[in-house]
């Protein structure tokens, strides 16, 4: 059984950029979005980032998932309805069983973020237990990490 050597400072991502339109069904009374629709659009973006058909068939044909172990978040300043939001992402390996995420949400215009988060995902088999991503995805995903 081969081990894992982590480096002492982690090999991030590039930045990927995805685009959400804050519409009214995301807002509260007074047209600021409700907290927690932060996390799926960071969801979504994560999404984007590995790829849905990635994502389904590594949980048809390997019966392999992600699930959120830890998420810290901040809302650094209000985001509204109507705005069109920039969420940027980076990730690295923490081990073969997580991705450490961050992510950060970004206003027209803006000159720093809305909302920040730091989200760890854990790779986990259908019977809901720690599982090693598959070498190929590893791979995939570490392409043009620094």
């Amino acid at each position: 059984m081969s081990t894992t050597t982590l480096p002492v400072t982690p090999r991030y991502s590039p930045e990927y950029r995805f685009n959400v339109q804050i519409y009214y069904e995301d807002t509260d009374f007074s047209g600021v979005v409700y907290h927690p629709n932060f996390l799926k659009y960071f969801e979504r973006a994560r999404e984007h980032v590995i790829g849905a058909e990635i994502l389904h068939n590594l949980w048809q044909q390997q019966q392999l998932g992600f699930a959120v172990y830890r998420t810290d978040m901040v809302c650094h300043d209000g985001v509204e309805f109507a705005d069109i939001i920039d969420v940027r992402t980076q990730f690295y390996f923490e081990s073969k069983f997580r991705t450490v995420w961050k992510q950060s949400i970004w206003r027209p215009n803006a000159t720093k973020a809305a909302v920040t988060a730091t989200i760890e995902m854990v790779c986990m088999n259908q019977k809901r237990q720690l599982a090693p991503m598959p070498p190929a995805l590893i791979s995939q995903l570490s392409a043009g990490m620094a």
